[in-house]
């Protein structure tokens, strides 16, 4: 698959990224690279290979629940920028 100089700049744009030329050009490499790779990863016979979700087995990752005091009210509301004494704030989305 070749990558157009258009299709950088789609990607540009749609990750909100300000690239010039220079910066286009050396990102059709690097991408046109990726896309090389995965390409070539496709060729590998993985007949017979069982699919996995993790590449290292793992066993009991989960640790027991147990109960234990939270942070302090006040401890967690001290960043805060806008906070009530009792809740963080925040600016309204949807209006009043």
């Amino acid at each position: 698959m070749e990558l157009s100089r258009d299709d950088i700049a789609k990607v540009a744009l749609l990750s909100r990224l300000q690239l010039n030329d220079e910066e286009l050009d050396a990102m059709q490499s690097d991408l046109q690279n990726m896309v090389n790779f995965v390409e070539q990863l496709g060729e590998v016979d993985t007949d017979g290979v069982e699919p996995m979700a993790h590449a290292v087995e793992l066993h009991n990752i989960f640790r027991e629940d147990k109960i234990a005091p939270s942070l302090p009210r006040e401890e967690a509301l001290a960043n805060a920028p806008d906070e009530d004494g009792e809740f963080y704030r925040v600016p309204a989305v949807l209006g009043d």
